[in-house]
């Protein structure tokens, strides 16, 4: 048994360094102005793809925002595909019709994604609801963020899926930023737990990037989902990496720039990815639980593997 936890737990990690050694060789073609498409990076958010991504059964699906790459990516057979997509050729992942903010891939569970705040979420009711009434055992996710949880959608989809008792995760990725401002800046503070309580939804709060963790709490959370026919909320805390100083006449010294989306000029493509000493990088996080050089070797083949397939 303990043999097969590890297995997992390997397995998870090798999906993180995956997903974000992919992002940066994607990173490395938007400096070259490859595509004609924004795209919005995801450094930092690998841990709550990848269990999402891990935890799907075949007849659940996910429904997405702006800023999907992460889970696009956790889901895709082909990095090729993805970038082939970003670059809108009819080799792409949708045959180049979608692009980046609206990029869905219904084969591999991802039927809807949209580049409109707040569009997935009433989308994803829509689905749960259609699974409910052909009697499916399956689980629709959605996944929106900070910012567009702000929009009349989010409360009136938690009340419709509450009220039409429908299996479904919802998931807010919260990196305190909606473009360049932050909560405290636009807004007063909301309460999930509280708001959850209020329509008497569990909530779980996510945070520390531990991808063994995030997995277990999924899974839990998709069972709760299905055995008690009601939505289940989950806010992970997390960074969105890839941000920089940038020195101008009023801060000599730099002013923080926020990424949102495009090249994140500083990022570049290294042998072992961390981005940041602290737990805001889930590969951090994943070098304190397995031993480096064994990363390192992940890390290495995961990069030979992918550069031989966009070669």
């Amino acid at each position: 048994m303990v043999a097969e936890e590890n297995k997992v737990a390997w397995r998870l990690a090798e999906r993180v360094v995956h997903n974000r050694i992919a992002q940066m060789m994607i990173n490395e073609r938007i400096k070259q102005r490859a595509f004609k498409v924004p795209v919005h990076l995801a450094m930092g958010h690998e841990a709550i793809a990848v269990a999402v991504a891990e935890s799907m059964l075949p007849d659940d699906a996910l429904c997405l925002t702006h800023r999907n790459i992460h889970y696009n990516l956790a889901r895709a057979d082909s990095l090729r595909a993805e970038i082939d997509e970003l670059s809108l050729l009819p080799s792409g992942l949708a045959g180049g019709w979608l692009g980046s903010m609206n990029m869905a891939n219904p084969r591999r569970g991802i039927p809807y994604t949209s580049s409109i705040l707040g569009n997935s979420l009433s989308v994803a009711a829509g689905i749960s609801l259609a699974d409910r009434l052909r009697g499916a055992a399956s689980v629709t996710v959605v996944v929106t963020g900070d910012g567009a949880m702000e929009e009349g959608a989010f409360f009136e989809t938690l009340q419709f899926m509450k009220s039409c008792s429908l299996s479904s995760l919802v998931i807010v990725e919260n990196n305190t930023w909606s473009l360049a401002t932050r909560i405290a800046e636009r807004r007063c503070p909301i309460d999930l737990d509280k708001l959850a309580a209020a329509f008497a939804i569990s909530y779980r709060h996510l945070q520390g990037n531990d991808v063994g963790d995030y997995y277990r709490q999924v899974q839990a959370a998709r069972q709760e989902a299905i055995a008690q026919r009601t939505p289940v909320l989950l806010e992970v805390q997390l960074t969105t990496l890839g941000s920089w100083l940038q020195p101008t006449p009023e801060f000599p010294e730099g002013k923080f720039i926020n990424y949102h989306h495009g090249a994140a000029p500083k990022v570049a493509l290294q042998e072992w990815p961390v981005l940041e000493q602290d737990a805001g990088d889930p590969l951090f996080v994943l070098a304190q639980q397995w031993d480096e050089a064994a990363l390192r070797d992940l890390a290495e083949t995961v990069s030979q593997r992918l550069a031989e397939e966009v070669s």
